[in-house]
């Protein structure tokens, strides 16, 4: 075949590549715009202000009361059977244990979109109405998510008295939907504030880079800074467990900046920050420090 004819042929298959790529991306922008446009930001979702919440209590009187909150797995991670033996450990160390699903379950949000703070905090308060538990001692532990939710709440409720963030977030991100233009949470029926999901996350979520989706999330500082979340306001001591190679997001970057506005706040409260050298579930293997914080500090 002619050198000529050959490089008709190219320049032909390349002109149909890009054709073709222009008509993929085209596709993937109306995809998106649809996807962004039908998300009903007007209305509160299904079940808004349900959770469900199972309380476990061991025994003698006037038992701490410790609160669990699972990540974006869903349901209610903390009565489920994987954590029936850490259960175990806080029961036998004393503490009553509630835990509380916020989302993914029948009867409650199916999306972690727009979960309401009040019905939160009135599970607990409702829960710490029993005669065994001590009432003015209620402390929060949460993953991931979870921690996210735990440092809200206890910044906007001043009845909780102490936290413990498992690889948190500083901020409060945008609610887990395909849309992505909705707040994780509300307060008195109102979105908070959250850190806008930029279109330059685009090429990284499209290749499940999340932690990179959060650095660039992150990024514009005077779009976060509206969605921090205010721990100076927690009315208890904190602790930050987070993991230096977290692939989900940057657990440590975070925390250390929650760990530097304490400070900045000359907090009262104890605040510590343990980094582990692992992944986002490695602070898991840490609990023995988690206990032995909460027995040192809450309400201590």
């Amino acid at each position: 075949m002619p050198t000529s004819t050959l490089a008709r042929a190219a320049l032909g298959t390349l002109k149909w590549l890009l054709i073709f790529g222009v008509a993929l991306l085209l596709l993937f922008a109306a995809l998106a715009w649809y996807t962004i446009a039908s998300h009903d930001t007007e209305h509160l979702p299904e079940h808004h202000g349900k959770v469900h919440s199972e309380l476990f209590v061991g025994a003698g009187p006037k038992q701490r009361l410790v609160v669990g909150f699972g990540g974006s797995e869903g349901g209610n991670a903390w009565a489920s059977d994987r954590w029936q033996a850490q259960r175990q450990r806080f029961l036998d160390r004393g503490y009553a244990f509630l835990a509380i699903g916020y989302f993914g379950a029948k009867g409650i949000p199916q999306q972690l979109d727009r979960i309401s703070l009040d019905a939160v905090h009135e599970a607990i308060i409702a829960a710490a109405t029993d005669p065994r538990i001590d009432s003015s001692c209620i402390g929060l532990i949460g993953g991931s998510k979870g921690a996210e939710l735990a440092l809200v709440l206890a910044s906007q409720f001043d009845d909780i008295d102490g936290v413990v963030a498992i690889v948190p977030g500083h901020a409060v991100f945008a609610g887990l939907t395909d849309a992505m233009t909705t707040s994780s949470f509300t307060l008195a029926g109102k979105q908070l504030p959250f850190v806008p999901v930029p279109w330059s996350t685009t090429p990284a979520l499209l290749a499940g880079d999340l932690r990179r989706a959060f650095e660039l999330m992150i990024a514009d500082t005077s779009a976060v800074q509206p969605a921090l979340i205010p721990v100076e306001r927690i009315n208890g001591p904190i602790l930050f467990v987070s993991a230096r190679k977290d692939e989900f997001w940057p657990s440590t970057e975070m925390s250390e900046l929650m760990l530097q506005r304490l400070n900045a706040h000359a907090s009262p409260h104890a605040h510590r920050h343990l980094a582990i050298d692992g992944d986002h579930a490695a602070p898991l293997d840490h609990f023995a420090a988690i206990e032995d914080f909460l027995d040192t500090r809450l309400c201590r």
